[in-house]
């Protein structure tokens, strides 16, 4: 790794710092949930603690704040964060680099039990979608009103990260997480014995709200644990953990469907979450120490949420990113009723095309994070991935509505497949050029940048039901006026020809 990709450590109280060589954290190809806090100190090679966790520490100084003698760490809490010195990729120039770096190794069983948590709501979404018409018609209410299931749900996700975020550098990892895991158990288990769509709905919003624990307390803790490239790369795997969930849920409920009602899919989801809880309370353990954990209450969080916004280019891109999740969005609430009902796919048929689509989203972020980052500017990636869904959008709208005449399952299914893929190019390139900039306030920038997503995706799901089922016009067009104003964002906002050609 160049020596140009080195910087001091003293820019990081800056308010905003540039995003200029955010490409080795583009591997990680997911939003980086992350606490901001002091780096800790040097010492030698300890094991930390926690389950199959190690460190093994570089010559630094630590931050005063955060000192904590070698061997001297609380026997539930794991050792203060193993930041890598070197943050930069060839090509781009580096960020601050901290004192105090060092490599954390964790076992293969953290690693599938972290992976699980940042999991778990895919799978909530993704297991439910081939039963969208069967729950339609037992439950006797329009399909936009079950969308709404969909829609309780991420809103729930939402607004359960700017809780729990925040909550957890207060109070640790491991009891919100807790708290979180056995509130979604009991919300899916009531959700299975839903009498009406009303009931339905409500419980999916809290187990929205309980199951964000899992998506920003799981980040959290790799963020305590890694920075910089250590972390991009830890990401990654993760990535490939989570990103199975897309991939197997609705072939899983897929088959579900085939044994049982729609019910059966809570059952089984209750299941993994009562398992996952199981897994978390005997090997997960603590990874913030009491003296690394925050003491300011909301008045604080919220002045350091406003000092974010503030920021333009940052605004910028967590709009960008927000408004092509509501794209991907629109895909996963419409498909279903899409595929099935108007092209009368089965819903096997569904969920293998879901799962080829997942698959392609998967493979373009993994071919992202290998093989563009250092090469490539991340604007330039993400430019090409906004280019190829509003164009895929574009064509979708022509194909549904009769513009090339009656068009067949499989020209549509392309179009999706094309703009699903793309986002493997968006998502890790919003998420990283906006967290690159505030590593002040990483949990804080983190928190709005899950929330904004899911919000606008709540928002977008609705609105391709529209107009019944019996077309797909309004999940194109909700794609289109989806990516263009995500263009819109990046070129009003972010204005990458303004800022440094390493950025």
């Amino acid at each position: 790794m160049p020596e140009s990709g080195k910087q001091e450590a003293g820019t990081a109280a800056s308010d905003h710092i540039p995003g200029a060589g955010a490409e080795a954290m583009a591997a990680a190809g997911s939003a980086t949930a992350a606490t901001a806090g002091p780096a800790g100190p040097a010492g030698p090679a300890v094991s930390a603690g926690t389950a199959g966790i190690t460190r093994t520490a570089s010559a630094g100084s630590g931050h005063p704040s955060a000192s904590v003698p070698a061997g001297s760490a609380p026997s539930d809490t794991a050792f203060p964060s193993a930041r890598s010195e070197k943050t930069s990729a060839s090509g781009g120039a580096g960020k601050a680099a901290v004192p105090g770096a060092g490599v954390r190794r964790t076992s293969l069983l953290v690693t599938l039990v972290l992976g699980g948590l940042t999991a778990l709501p895919p799978l909530s979404m993704d297991m439910y979608l081939p039963a969208l018409p069967e729950v339609t018609r037992a439950l006797g209410a329009p399909a936009a009103t079950i969308q709404l299931t969909l829609t309780a749900c991420l809103a729930g996700m939402a607004l359960g990260q700017l809780v729990v975020g925040p909550l957890s550098d207060k109070l640790g990892r491991r009891r919100p997480l807790l708290v979180g895991m056995v509130v979604y158990v009991l919300a899916t288990a009531i959700c299975a014995f839903a009498p009406n769509a009303e009931l339905l709905i409500g419980f999916r919003l809290l187990q929205g709200l309980a199951g964000a624990a899992g998506i920003v307390i799981a980040r959290a803790m790799v963020r305590d644990m890694y920075d910089g490239v250590e972390m991009a790369r830890f990401f990654a795997t993760l990535m490939l953990i989570s990103g199975v969930a897309p991939v197997i849920a609705p072939v899983i409920g897929g088959q579900v469907l085939r044994l049982t009602d729609w019910r059966g899919v809570f059952y089984v989801l209750t299941g993994v979450g009562l398992a996952l809880t199981l897994v978390v309370f005997k090997y997960l353990h603590e990874t913030l120490p009491q003296e690394r954990r925050h003491t300011g209450g909301v008045g604080e969080a919220l002045r350091t949420m406003r000092g974010l916004l503030a920021d333009r280019v940052f605004t910028g891109y967590m709009l960008t990113g927000g408004l092509s999740f509501a794209v991907l969005f629109a895909y996963i609430s419409a498909s279903p009723f899409v595929v099935q009902e108007i092209y009368g796919a089965s819903p096997q048929t569904f969920s293998l095309l879901f799962g080829v689509n997942s698959i392609g989203l998967i493979t373009v972020g993994q071919i992202n994070g290998k093989l563009l980052v250092g090469r490539v500017r991340l604007d330039k990636v993400l430019a090409v991935g906004l280019a190829v869904i509003t164009l895929a959008g574009l064509a979708l709208l022509l194909m549904t509505s009769g513009v090339f005449g009656k068009v067949g399952l499989w020209p549509v299914a392309a179009g999706l497949f094309v703009l699903m893929s793309a986002m493997g190019l968006i998502m890790p390139s919003t998420n990283t050029q906006a967290l690159m900039r505030t590593p002040h306030a990483a949990g804080s920038a983190s928190a709005l940048l899950g929330t904004s997503s899911f919000l606008v995706g709540a928002v977008a799901s609705p609105l391709v039901g529209i107009a019944g089922e019996a077309t797909a016009v309004p999940m194109a067009v909700v794609q289109l006026v989806c990516a263009l104003l995500a263009v819109g964002c990046f070129l009003g906002l972010c204005r990458p020809w303004q800022r440094s050609p390493e950025a």
